[in-house]
């Protein structure tokens, strides 16, 4: 048996390492057989992730993995525009017609009386002429796509009014980024004027490319006007020839 000076030791003993235990931040001891508990792990907190790239020249919605808007929603949402006094006199909306993906656009200026009767731009002799000068190109009028900087007719076809202009506008633009083309031709004086912001005859405009949101762009005669001036055909095909450099596209000699 134990003797009680030798108990009285071992309790001291163990009141002293109980003691020290405490003074480490031990607050008890696990009972016989029980597994003790594992060290927790210090916290970290998670890095954080990094942030898109910033891409030059797209929408943010493209930046983040998103799909810009399609012609399909753009001409759902003109489908009923009255934003101008245009909306209450044309017969259709003449929103555009082609390819939706198109290398080569064409932009005129506002839809004619056979235009707002079919909704589809250059429809009338002008339009006839504007294919043959497609097909020269070796395009077919549906491989390219077709549009005006107004949607609507103007009554008489009098020349567009800054305010019509100022509306459709943006919906030119948005239109023009869902297509996303290499180049642009700008048919006559009012369109060219209202892509590149300036008063500038077409006749001095014409001739060289200019650039319009870094897309090339090249100001030439609308067709209605060649059906007038014939002879300036030569100065209209000399542009597309240029065009169809800058397309890769061979030019052959005639």
């Amino acid at each position: 048996m134990t003797e009680p000076n030798e108990a009285q030791g071992l309790v001291a003993s163990l009141r002293a390492y109980l003691e020290e235990l405490q003074e480490t931040g031990v607050d008890g001891l696990p009972l016989a057989g029980e597994a003790s508990p594992p060290a927790a792990e210090p916290l970290q907190k998670p890095a954080p992730a990094p942030a898109a790239p910033v891409v030059p020249g797209r929408m943010a919605s493209e930046a983040a993995g998103g799909k810009g808007e399609t012609l399909d929603e753009l001409r759902l949402e003109l489908a009923a525009c009255s934003r101008c006094k245009l909306g209450e006199t044309r017969t259709n909306l003449v929103f555009g017609v082609g390819n939706p993906h198109a290398r080569l656009v064409f932009v005129g200026e506002a839809p004619g009386r056979d235009e707002d009767l079919q909704g589809e731009p250059f429809v009338g002799e002008a339009g006839q002429l504007l294919t043959k000068i497609i097909e020269a190109m070796q395009f077919k009028r549906n491989e390219v796509y077709i549009c005006n900087v107004l949607k609507c007719r103007p009554p008489n076809n009098r020349n567009p009014q800054e305010d019509e202009i100022e509306q459709c506008q943006p919906f030119l633009l948005r239109q023009l980024k869902a297509i996303g083309p290499e180049v642009i031709v700008c048919l006559g004086t009012f369109a060219a004027q209202t892509l590149l912001e300036t008063k500038d005859p077409i006749s001095k405009m014409r001739g060289r490319f200019h650039d319009y949101h870094g897309i090339p762009l090249m100001p030439t005669f609308h067709p209605a006007y060649l059906l007038r001036n014939a002879g300036m055909k030569r100065e209209v095909w000399s542009d597309m020839q240029q065009v169809m450099k800058l397309l890769g596209v061979e030019v052959h000699k005639k």
